[in-house]
């Protein structure tokens, strides 16, 4: 049975991105240059370590972001902007953009498709289990829109990778979210990152 999952890299307090994003800094105050590249270094500087977790995270057959994951443009679309990723983005299959401003599909390469979705996040997991079909929808971020599921009860498999270091403030998972009684599926330690996965019951 297809599923709803998350994952998302957070800092050990429950962050995953500091403050005073931009466009050159896209996680912000991070504890490093604003690239993420401290957040997830355990992606690009232990991949092999990390295959299972990385194909996992590939394997959903659809995906639902929030417009801040997709990029800094506010406000009206009054700019070409096709995310942080470039031409070919990682996603390989539709990505359902939640925004307040109406815009027309983004076809890139390699089978992604950006879809722009001003009607809220159940029109926006609707259509991303129509696309899906039989797979998975995968919504893996930002955080603030992991935490609008999470609330309204819409996530399934919780799939954080914890970094052992803290931010201290930004975009913090589980805020706002009422108490959840998680039942915790697997843990793995690796050399940058501890994988944790929790069932979310309904």
């Amino acid at each position: 049975m297809s599923m709803v999952i998350c994952d998302l890299t957070v800092s050990v307090d429950g962050y995953s991105a500091g403050h005073h994003q931009t466009e050159d800094r896209p996680f912000g105050d991070d504890g490093g240059d604003g690239t993420g590249a401290r957040l997830h270094a355990w992606m690009f500087d232990t991949p092999d370590e990390n295959r299972a977790e990385l194909d996992r995270m590939a394997a959903a057959k659809a995906f639902v972001m929030g417009r801040n994951m997709f990029g800094p443009v506010r406000g009206e679309w009054d700019r070409a902007w096709n995310g942080w990723w470039g031409d070919d983005p990682p996603f390989h299959a539709p990505v359902f953009v939640l925004t307040h401003h109406a815009r027309e599909p983004q076809p890139m390469k390699g089978g992604t498709t950006f879809h722009f979705v001003t009607d809220g996040i159940a029109s926006a997991l609707a259509q991303a289990r129509a696309a899906a079909g039989d797979g998975d929808v995968a919504v893996p971020g930002g955080a603030t829109t992991v935490n609008q599921y999470l609330a309204a009860g819409l996530i399934d498999e919780l799939r954080l990778h914890v970094v052992p270091f803290t931010l201290g403030a930004g975009t913090r998972l589980f805020e706002g979210v009422p108490p959840l009684e998680l039942e915790q599926v697997t843990s793995r330690s690796a050399t940058l990152v501890t994988h944790l996965t929790y069932r979310v019951p309904s």
